[in-house]
């Protein structure tokens, strides 16, 4: 019997304490990390996931997800999901219930009606506001449609792009919400969910729905999940890549930080960070980033809440 273990983005700390009671029960790995991130995706105050999620640039809500299972690297995926909640859930379905790993757009939506899914829009009122004011703030008008890629590249960039710690791009535009767990069985399983990046391009898809850029899990070796700007993942197969490192026999710190040597090596612009949360097979976790001041979340069994740690960076 192994002991639970949970690490995650610093923004689940809800979901967490709901899923590490579900794994001190006996509940599988899959089922914690669903459920850690449901709760999140239905908070309308996180608009970085969910219900409430930052809308694209022309003010509509997409969705993408993707869970894991480490034991049989079985794994399922949504991406640019409108109309409907729960996208972590869908993704489950996709991985059980289809010979697939990846369903987007009109198909997701299709299948979450044969499943029995409840449509529902995703924008909230506070989410459109946001909406609207990152368009005045830009002195653009709300809705414009005109050289969308240009209006488009304009909302996503920091308004001061000497701005190093990139505030404006960390508070209101990049966000997602991850989840690794270990069970009492020894098994792992991850689960990744986010409405995007911000005021992005309809139908822009991240690293979050694809399997070893966004999130990666093996029983074997380890699992890691990101959080960030997703399209420097996508450039270096992020989460495969750090469960890739262990495999090779690193260290969990020197995993990660290998990861990160991979990720500085782009080209990567104003306000475009990444995160990782990784943990190996025994339950050792650890966060890592590309720029200072981030956290993440752990919790282990004999722990009455989850803690923040610091995450390292490349020394």
């Amino acid at each position: 019997m192994s002991a639970p273990v949970m690490v995650a983005s610093e923004n689940g700390r809800r979901g967490m304490m709901a899923a590490m009671a579900r794994l001190r029960e006996g509940g599988s790995a899959l089922d914690a990390v669903e459920l850690a991130c449901r709760i999140v995706e239905d908070d309308p105050d996180d608009h970085s996931v969910g219900y409430g999620g930052l809308p694209n640039v022309l003010g509509e809500v997409e969705l993408d997800a993707s869970i894991m299972d480490g034991a049989t690297l079985r794994a399922g995926a949504v991406a640019a999901v409108q109309g409907y909640g729960r996208a972590i859930t869908l993704a489950r379905r996709v991985m059980e219930e289809t010979p697939h790993v990846l369903i987007v757009a009109r198909g997701a939506e299709r299948l979450a009606s044969e499943l029995g899914e409840t449509p529902q829009d995703q924008r909230t009122e506070e989410a459109l506001r946001r909406w609207r004011e990152r368009y005045d703030e830009r002195g653009l008008t709300p809705g414009s449609t005109e050289n969308l890629r240009n209006v488009a590249r304009t909302l996503t960039r920091p308004l001061n792009l000497q701005d190093k710690i990139y505030k404006a791009a960390r508070v209101d535009t990049l966000g997602t919400v991850n989840f690794i767990a270990l069970d009492t069985h020894g098994n792992l399983a991850s689960a990744v969910s986010t409405s995007g990046l911000g005021w992005k391009y309809p139908g822009r898809v991240g690293d979050s729905p694809l399997i070893g850029a966004g999130n990666y899990c093996d029983n074997r070796y380890g699992a890691a999940a990101c959080t960030g700007m997703g399209e420097l993942a996508i450039r270096v197969s992020t989460a495969r890549s750090l469960v890739l490192y262990l495999k090779c026999g690193m260290t969990l710190r020197d995993a990660g930080r290998e990861a990160l040597r991979d990720l500085l090596a782009l080209d990567a612009g104003a306000g475009q960070y990444m995160n990782i949360v990784a943990m190996t097979p025994d339950g050792e976790v650890a966060g890592f980033t590309t720029v200072p001041g981030k956290q993440y979340l752990y919790q282990r069994d004999d722990m009455v809440e989850p803690q923040l740690a610091d995450r390292w960076m490349v020394e």
